[in-house]
């Protein structure tokens, strides 16, 4: 790249690398900005993503004209590894409520209740959330074939887990949702979506 020009980064990774990558960046007098999305597949054909930025105000300035085009949202958290660190709090956020959601589903047909009426009625109260509206009759029809896979969260959650260590932080229900996940990796379904956290509760064995 030449001296001058923006790096916008938008791969997931630790706060970290972003700040060794932003350290070897200004070495060629090139501004960098960590910045991962959230929104999955979906956010990124329909230039739906979310898209949380660390960095110099400056640079945020003069690349968010090109970012707006495929986002929804977007903002400048703080300094290099802002963005970073602001993606982990999205999954640890997305890792607990998943799990609560496949709970309640696979409550509600233990119950012989009809999941597909329950999700319209509670997803108009409290409980309702962006993954009850996208997964939550996909989690009912069994069907994982889209979406952020299964392999991606663990590593963003190992992510998640290794930052909690280092700033002494506790994520006791990110730790065992982590668990669940390499439970769904074993059953096969490493690039299964998400929300196939449901599966490990269909399965008798548990």
């Amino acid at each position: 790249m030449a001296p001058g020009t923006i790096f916008v980064d938008h791969t997931t990774a630790s706060a970290e690398v972003a700040r060794e990558l932003a350290a070897q960046s200004a070495k060629s007098d090139i501004a960098f900005l960590d910045a991962p999305v959230s929104g999955g597949q979906a956010g990124a054909e329909n230039g739906a993503l979310t898209v949380m930025v660390g960095g110099a105000q400056e640079s945020f300035d003069q690349a968010r004209p090109v970012i707006d085009s495929y986002a929804r949202a977007v903002g400048l958290m703080g300094p290099v590894g802002s963005g970073q660190l602001t993606k982990m709090v999205n999954q640890i956020c997305i890792a607990g409520l998943v799990q609560g959601l496949s709970e309640g589903l696979d409550f509600a047909s233990r119950c012989g209740l009809d999941v597909g009426k329950v999700l319209e009625v509670i997803s108009k109260g409290a409980a309702q959330s962006w993954q009850m509206e996208n997964r939550g009759h996909t989690m009912e029809r069994d069907e994982f074939e889209f979406g952020f896979a299964v392999d991606w969260m663990r590593k963003d959650l190992g992510l998640c887990l290794d930052e909690a260590r280092r700033v002494k932080g506790r994520l006791p229900v990110t730790a065992l949702v982590d668990q669940f996940y390499a439970e769904v990796q074993a059953m096969g379904g490493g690039r299964w979506d998400t929300s196939s956290l449901i599966r490990r509760l269909r399965d008798s064995t548990h």
